[in-house]
């Protein structure tokens, strides 16, 4: 999922997410600027990381770059992102880069959601070996995947309660902001994929593939498939119509200036569907974490993101009560379910794990799920 571009993290176990030769991709980078840029600019690609912290779909990297402007050398530091190598086992079956980038400038356009500035999109995958583009690089921190924010090391977990609802609030906010786009499918025609008759239906449709895809080589989980199926059997009758969603709605998703967003970030799942599955991922996003947390007997962040408060905010905000959020977090879930089963296949691919006997053992959610399906989690 997200990627974090910039942000002050916690020392955390490095997780391999790409094969490529970062030295080879500076070389690169460099002669790329060089076309793009005037001609003199004479641009010098002085440092190159991986983010590390968050995300686990994209490969982002943050740049030092100088380059000569009027004369004089100036520096910028920017993000890059790429679509994965193939070989890497990438989380999704395909990566639509010029589509985000069009997705991040067309919300700074028509919100006020704040995201990074965007620079050059390149399509081509000659230059880099796969499509990217470049953003500038957002002061500020994340709430970090790992070790999960609320497993008290962080300082989300240390901050006082009232500014994590400032927090809060602020990110729920953010989201309301994008569902009131006017003409959304005018709008983001790129974002209408799928098949089927609304757009709930072609979303289904969406993570039917994308479960396929995940599955393929040996990690077909038996859970996952009476996830989608009993999805497919408790379809809400009837959904709210379509608006602009985030896809990734997430706190790991977001930069934070102090308490308030900086820069919404990860627009690889933006879809247009029922605002309910923005509204439940940030509530599930963050009961992932407390799952976990209980797992390991920590204390977590229970009053935090709590489904009532965050529905109750986001009527407030747009007169909107989210319906059958139960639903739309068991879909959550089962998404969450998919992605750690692909990037369980991929701690395989690198030599970090042994393949599993039940491919079910790698859903970091498998407990959770399974109480789910039964009809004894949301409460």
């Amino acid at each position: 999922m997200g990627d974090d571009p910039q942000g002050s993290v916690q020392e955390a176990p490095e997780m391999r997410r790409s094969s490529r030769d970062h030295a080879e991709l500076r070389r690169r980078l460099t002669a790329w600027l060089a076309d793009r840029l005037p001609a003199g600019s004479s641009p010098e690609v002085t440092g190159l990381e991986p983010t590390s912290a968050n995300g686990m779909s994209s490969e982002t990297l943050r740049v030092e770059v100088t380059w000569t402007e009027v004369g004089a050398p100036r520096s910028h530091r920017l993000v890059v992102r790429l679509a994965p190598s193939p070989e890497d086992v990438p989380v999704f079956p395909r990566y639509d880069l010029p589509a985000q980038f069009t997705t991040i400038r067309l919300v700074g356009e028509l919100t006020r959601v704040p995201v990074p500035p965007v620079w050059w999109c390149e399509p081509d995958p000659g230059p880099l070996g796969a499509p990217f583009f470049v953003m500038g690089c957002v002061e500020g921190r994340v709430p970090p995947d790992v070790m999960p924010y609320n497993f008290g090391d962080s300082w989300l977990a240390q901050a006082s309660p009232e500014d994590q609802r400032r927090l809060q609030d602020a990110t729920v906010a953010a989201i309301a902001e994008l569902h009131a786009v006017d003409r959304p499918s005018h709008r983001f025609p790129h974002l209408v994929t799928g098949t089927g008759d609304t757009p709930l239906a072609r979303r289904l449709s969406v993570v039917d593939e994308w479960y396929r895809f995940a599955s393929a080589g040996g990690f077909r989980s038996e859970l996952i498939e009476r996830g989608l199926a009993w999805l497919h059997d408790h379809v809400p009758a009837a959904p709210s119509g379509p608006v602009l969603c985030w896809g990734d709605a997430r706190i790991g998703n977001v930069i934070y200036a102090g308490f308030e967003p900086a820069a919404v970030l990860d627009w690889e799942m933006a879809t247009l569907g029922p605002r309910e599955l923005d509204v439940a991922w940030l509530i599930y996003g963050h009961r992932v974490f407390e799952d976990l947390a209980a797992s390991m007997g920590l204390p977590g962040m229970p009053h935090f993101l709590r489904a009532e408060d965050v529905a109750s905010t986001y009527e407030a905000l747009t007169g909107h009560a989210p319906r059958d959020l139960a639903w739309y977090g068991t879909f959550a879930a089962v998404q969450f379910g998919i992605v750690f089963l692909r990037t369980g296949a991929r701690a395989v691919r690198f030599g970090e794990a042994p393949p599993p006997d039940d491919p079910d053992a790698l859903l970091h959610n498998r407990e959770p799920l399974e109480r789910m399906l039964a009809g004894t989690y949301w409460g």
